[in-house]
């Protein structure tokens, strides 16, 4: 995890950044569910201070990924397996959406950029790392919600999304396929750089549909079938 400069004067910047890097370390099982968060701890280790750190946890609280307990302090919240099928029946539709207003809106900039992610996902197939996917599956995610400018849908995937990539990476080396995951991102990143809306948010259903395959392979290992 690298850490970026981060100008002491400008508080909104440091509490994204802080929110950014809390969460990889979360999704990453750095910080692992059911662990104690130190603020003190984290604004050593991120260079940061603690007000954004805090307002980090409060976000992450909201999403349901951190727990705060009144006069006990954050946890990282437990894994809930069988809530991932709840999760991918709401994604499929709102992801749809997204997609295919970003295909329509993105600016050439924003195009630009997501041919730059699909290389990026490719380059994690080829190099076997689940954490470059992570990467660059927050930063497509982030750039998808940008540019569809709808803020009803970003409001309601927001928190989905850091669930499933929790999900994702804690079970990918032994249900997934990362192989098929940066592929199907991949396209979808060229369908919205290539002003494709129907490409996009049929990519997008693909991506859906996998996850959903992969979630009830993994309920099925651990049996609680997935029905």
């Amino acid at each position: 995890m690298s850490l970026p400069e981060v100008a002491d004067n400008d508080d909104e910047l440091q509490s994204r950044t802080a929110y950014r890097l809390i969460e990889e370390m979360i999704v990453t099982h750095e910080l692992p569910p059911g662990s104690r968060i130190s603020e003190v701890s984290l604004s050593s280790k991120l260079g940061i201070g603690r007000t954004p750190i805090r307002e980090a946890l409060q976000r992450l609280s909201f999403e349901g990924t951190v727990r705060i307990v009144p006069r006990s302090g954050a946890f990282v919240s437990e894994i809930d397996l069988v809530d991932q099928l709840a999760m991918i029946e709401v994604r499929k539709g709102i992801e749809r959406v997204l997609a295919g207003r970003a295909a329509r809106f993105a600016s050439d900039k924003e195009r630009a950029r997501f041919r730059q992610l699909a290389l990026m996902f490719e380059n994690a197939a080829a190099t076997h790392s689940g954490l470059a996917f992570v990467e660059a599956d927050r930063e497509f995610n982030s750039l998808i919600i940008a540019t569809a400018r709808n803020k009803y849908a970003a409001q309601a995937i927001s928190p989905i999304e850091v669930q499933t990539r929790r999900f994702w990476y804690l079970h990918f080396k032994q249900f997934g396929d990362l192989q098929r995951v940066c592929a199907l991102h991949a396209h979808v990143a060229r369908r919205i750089a290539e002003n494709d809306e129907a490409g996009a948010r049929d990519g997008s259903d693909q991506i859906v549909d996998y996850a959903e395959e992969y979630t009830r392979k993994t309920l099925m290992f651990f049996g609680m079938g997935g029905g």
